[in-house]
């Protein structure tokens, strides 16, 4: 088959059956449009021509780039490269699949940004203290904070899900639960909510047992909430980019800083390996310097 042709059809079935965004469909067509050219300059133009050598070769190329090219956009290339080859040896287009023994390269550790306590002072006051969607705003950034829960976590949240008081039931991934604490200033903005603001949100749309409700009384979508952290970072004058998953690193990075075992700390994020939890222990060295220069006899 005809790589061109071969591109398409890979393309359109990203694109339909596995209902990808035109986002990452076009950055798909560019990078297998680059695999085709070289595929060209090296005199192969039909898919079943493609060797396992030949996909090795490409990828050390493009390893071997200048300027380099970033890990991350690697990653993808080589990521567009198997999906391809994955789709036409399932179709029966190509005989093997060639690209099996291609393995993404590995990419740098990046530590999460966290904000300073302060800094989450300000998000969390943001939100206006009156109006219906602000107590809404409010109570769903303080549970983000209280909780380290995941922002999908958290707009699956039923209103029974906080029959405990002062713990909240939560569903992870894998639909695993887990009991998560919720601090006072949290309880009492969700408790505003609940009273002043909810009964109000929930007479606008059909009756829903969700926690948080949007302005027409529809349970609130991930990027409806994303966009209520977006609007209180503005507010707040916070400079840095902040997401759902800025608060949940800060989360973790202030439990440590206040002295928190790692393995409480995994236990709350709901993360499987102790090992995913550890990378927010390296956000926290200022404070290791501060108990090391204050308690050895020789660090000064």
């Amino acid at each position: 088959m005809r790589l061109e042709r071969a591109v398409d059809a890979y393309l359109r079935h990203i694109s339909i059956e596995r209902g990808l965004s035109d986002h990452t469909v076009a950055a798909y067509r560019r990078d297998l449009g680059g695999y085709v050219a070289w595929l060209a300059e090296h005199g192969v133009a039909d898919s079943n021509a493609v060797t396992p050598e030949l996909v090795a070769e490409f990828a050390a190329d493009r390893a071997s780039a200048q300027p380099p090219v970033a890990a991350s956009s690697l990653a993808r290339l080589q990521s567009s490269v198997r999906g391809l080859h994955r789709f036409l040896a399932r179709e029966g287009l190509e005989p093997v699949d060639p690209s099996t023994r291609l393995r993404p390269p590995k990419q740098p550790q990046r530590l999460p940004k966290a904000l300073t306590i302060d800094q989450v002072e300000r998000l969390l006051d943001a939100p206006e203290r009156e109006t219906i969607l602000g107590l809404r705003d409010r109570a769903l950034l303080e549970l983000l904070y209280a909780t380290g829960a995941r922002v999908s976590e958290i707009v699956q949240l039923d209103v029974d899900d906080l029959a405990h008081g002062d713990v909240l039931r939560v569903r992870g991934k894998g639909s695993k639960e887990r009991i998560v604490p919720v601090g006072s200033y949290a309880r009492a903005a969700v408790d505003a909510y609940l009273t002043r603001a909810r009964p109000e949100l929930s007479r606008r749309g059909r009756a829903t047992p969700r926690l948080f409700l949007g302005a027409r009384g529809a349970p609130l979508s991930r990027q409806s909430a994303w966009l209520v952290i977006q609007d209180a970072a503005e507010r707040a004058d916070l400079t840095a980019h902040v997401s759902p998953h800025t608060l949940r690193h800060s989360f973790a990075t202030h439990l440590l800083q206040g002295g928190a075992d790692v393995r409480v700390v995994q236990e709350l994020l709901g993360h499987a390996s102790v090992a995913t939890t550890q990378i927010y222990t390296h956000v926290s060295v200022d404070a290791l310097r501060d108990v090391y220069a204050t308690s050895h006899p020789r660090a000064r």
